[in-house]
Formats: C-alpha cells, structure tokens, sequence
C-alpha cells in the first residue's frame, strides 16, 4: 500500500553535510519504494538545489561518487518537488525560473509557506532534514 510521504529540507547542508545525505537518501528510497512523495525545499535547504553544491557535496562522498546526483535525479524523476521562491532568492541569489537549479523550472512548485502547510496536513508521514 502506498503512502504519502512529505519531506522537508530546512538545514543548512552547509553545516550538517550528512543530515543532508540521509535526507537525500531517504527520499529517493521512498520514490523506489513506489510511496507518493513530496519533497520541499526551504530556508537553507535550497543549497541541495544549487549545481554547484551538489557538486561539492559529491566530492564529499569520494572521488568517484555518483550517489548524490543519482539521489536527486531520482526525485526529479519521481517525486513531487516544491520549493519556497523567497528562500531561493535570499539563499542562492536566484529568481524563481531563472533556471539556476538542479530542477529543470518545470519540475518544480513554487510556493511559501501555504505549500507547506498544505503538503503536510495531508500526507501520512512528515520528515525534516
């Protein structure tokens, strides 16, 4: 039976790489696993939407490393993903579409907190990364 799953990404990777890492992979399991997931990305939590970070975060893992994309392509692939516009802007600098992030524009919902709140008052289950 599938569930609803609702992730939130709110932590600074920056700070706790690895909160990321078990965020990222566990979301991508929930998406292999066939659950309907969603997946927000807000406040710090955009860098994992930042080529470039991810990049960096890759390199974390070991030189050869592919873990890290393969997570998020798997949510691009399969999950319903969100992301907060204002955090985009004061985090990474960027306009909502501008098409600076690892999600093609068209991949994404962009919203704010009315998002959030409607993500999460009707999903099964809530984790925050």
């Amino acid at each position: 039976m599938s569930r609803s799953v609702f992730i939130k990404f709110v932590s600074d990777p920056s700070i706790d790489l690895m909160k990321s890492v078990v965020g990222l992979a566990c979301a991508a399991q929930a998406v292999e696993d066939g659950q309907e997931v969603s997946v927000f990305f807000a406040a710090a939590g955009v860098r994992c939407l930042d080529p470039i970070f991810l990049d960096e975060l890759e390199n974390e893992m070991g030189p050869n490393s592919t873990m890290i994309h393969g997570f998020m392509d798997k949510l691009v692939s399969g999950a319903s993903l969100h992301c907060s516009f204002g955090s985009v802007k004061a985090v990474l600098g960027h306009d909502e579409g501008d098409g600076a992030l690892y999600v093609p524009d068209e991949k994404i919902a962009w919203s704010g907190p009315p998002g959030v709140i409607a993500l999460a008052t009707s999903s099964d289950v809530q984790l925050v990364y």
